[in-house]
């Protein structure tokens, strides 16, 4: 086929020699299979931000580090030169996240290079080594559902551990290859530490996981494995090999209203005697 123009910097520099066929178009990228050598991937064509239905949203990026203070201003601002860096740094989170992530041996696509908003990666197959399918063009079974909810449920874990988490993570991004299942698009990834949304994420993604398998193994829908997740990694006490029961005990005692507003008034009242005194100070 006609090679797209954001792949042609590739080819110049030697890093795709074909591009085979489109793959597919999604709502911030479209998808390429290409060969490489002997080897077949994928190229990952960003979208620019006005062709992109998904949103680059502070819920997402908050915690996100940036490293040049000239550039974080400019992000901050706002200008064209902002909204540029900010660009690339969503591009960016989501080669970093997959090497991160590949490195603590979370199953995801490998990457191999990224220039100019194209991400080169791992072509995940099948076991006849076609394109492997998303989770959502499957049937399954409920003894498959229920092992394809366990593996997943565990590479969420072991993603939490690195520090990140998918932030919208659904069948409709895990991809079933030949090892199982696979999970894909990271560029919203949520930094764990650094984000005040972080369990709510968490227990967003790990709900859409159970309500899709609950489809097929109906009791999976009583468990509460975000929650519980979240409360371990809160004590400092999760890692990969965590055992889980999908139980989480939620407190059912009544908060302290009543404590609350004073613990509040209690405060107001040291800022005002602090303000009194800086006050006279001055005088």
């Amino acid at each position: 086929m006609k090679t797209p123009k954001r792949i042609e910097p590739l080819i110049d520099e030697g890093l795709v020699d074909e591009v085979i066929r489109q793959l597919m178009s999604g709502k911030e990228a479209e998808v390429y299979v290409v060969r490489c050598g002997q080897d077949v991937r994928c190229a990952k064509v960003y979208k620019e931000a006005n062709k992109r239905s998904f949103r680059q949203s502070v819920q997402y990026t908050e915690g996100r580090k940036v490293k040049n203070s000239r550039r974080a201003r400019a992000m901050e601002k706002g200008s064209r030169y902002g909204r540029q860096e900010q660009e690339q740094a969503w591009q960016n989170a989501e080669v970093d996240a997959l090497h991160r992530l590949a490195a603590a041996g979370v199953r995801v696509p490998k990457p191999y290079n990224f220039l100019e908003g194209v991400l080169l990666m791992e072509l995940v197959t099948d076991e006849n080594g076609n394109a492997a399918p998303r989770l959502n063009d499957l049937e399954l079974g409920e003894a498959q559902a229920r092992e394809y909810h366990r593996v997943l449920i565990m590479q969420v874990v072991r993603m939490l551990c690195a520090g990140i988490i998918h932030g919208d993570l659904s069948e409709y991004n895990v991809l079933v290859g030949s090892d199982g299942p696979v999970i894909i698009d990271l560029p919203q990834a949520v930094d764990a530490a650094g984000n005040n949304s972080a369990g709510f994420m968490l227990e967003r993604d790990v709900d859409n996981l159970t309500a899709y398998f609950g489809r097929y193994a109906p009791e999976l829908r009583t468990t509460d494995y975000g929650k519980e997740i979240w409360a371990i990694f809160e004590t400092g006490k999760l890692h990969p090999d965590s055992i889980l029961t999908g139980c989480f005990a939620r407190s059912e005692k009544l908060a302290d209203v009543g404590g609350l507003i004073r613990e509040i008034d209690e405060v107001k009242k040291e800022e005002a005697a602090r303000q009194r005194y800086l006050q006279a100070l001055k005088q």
